[in-house]
């Protein structure tokens, strides 16, 4: 498959060259278009008929943080980060951040998978018997990654309905990190009893509180620390940690 690339008035190209420019302070972080990211990054997707998992989240992260970005330029002058403050506050190195480790990635992933064709070479696998696992109490199918994305749409519009009034300003007034979430997530999990999705944000009192848990909720994902199911199409969506012990057998009725 073709990488995908971001095309703008002010850039072209891939991840990496994104990063390359912005370090260079030749592209303005604030002229990237999310909408037009965003659309254009649907088209690709259409185009090849296939959903690339690890694609698709790392554009959720990049928009989530753009998005983050857009924000913070709509509150008043008075509110901004002090001058002798801003370069180490500047929302633009945090992309950079992301955009490093996103590089780091890449470029373990593509030695590793150097490193597995190297070993299919000098120890080729012969085929084996497969064995059949048991059949499930309960089948459900895993969640598509739109599927997660439009439930998560529809929370923030909830929360939106439930607090029109909201300052701008309160969105920022306290800082919520992706590593506070995850733990946060692991912590009201650790039973090992599935969660209703929605329940996850129950804490969430701000849009930018429940981009940041959903952001957490994607890396334990990734992480195989969670799981994400769902009976069928219309059916709640469930968070399953992934360690959840199996239910105990009933004890026989004398």
């Amino acid at each position: 498959m073709v990488d995908y690339k971001v095309k703008l008035e002010v850039f072209e190209g891939p991840l990496d060259l994104l990063l390359y420019l912005i370090k260079r302070d030749e592209v303005d972080i604030y002229d990237i278009s999310i909408e037009r990211i965003t659309k254009q990054y649907l088209e690709y997707m259409d185009a090849f008929q296939v959903l690339n998992i690890e694609l698709a989240g790392e554009f959720i992260v990049m928009a989530a943080n753009l998005l983050y970005i857009k924000s913070r330029t709509l509150l008043p002058k008075d509110q901004q980060m002090a001058e002798e403050d801003a370069e180490e506050d500047d929302p633009r190195w945090e992309l950079i951040r992301q955009l490093i480790e996103y590089k780091k990635f890449k470029e373990a992933a593509s030695r590793l998978r150097g490193l597995e064709a190297l070993q299919e070479q000098m120890f080729p696998r012969f085929p084996v018997t497969p064995e059949l696992a048991p059949a499930e109490s309960l089948m459900v199918d895993e969640v598509g990654i739109f599927d997660l994305i439009n439930a998560f749409q529809k929370i923030l519009k909830r929360l939106e309905k439930q607090n029109k009034q909201e300052d701008l300003r309160e969105i920022f007034a306290e800082n919520f990190t992706v590593s506070d979430k995850m733990e946060y997530l692991l912590k009201v999990m650790a039973a090992g009893v599935p969660m209703r999705f929605e329940e996850c944000f129950a804490e969430a009192a701000t849009r930018g509180e429940i981009v940041v848990t959903f952001l957490a909720m994607l890396e334990l994902i990734r992480m195989k620390q969670l799981k994400v199911r769902q009976e069928n199409a219309l059916a709640e969506i469930w968070i399953v940690p992934v360690n959840m012990p199996a239910p105990e057998p009933e004890e026989a009725v004398a």
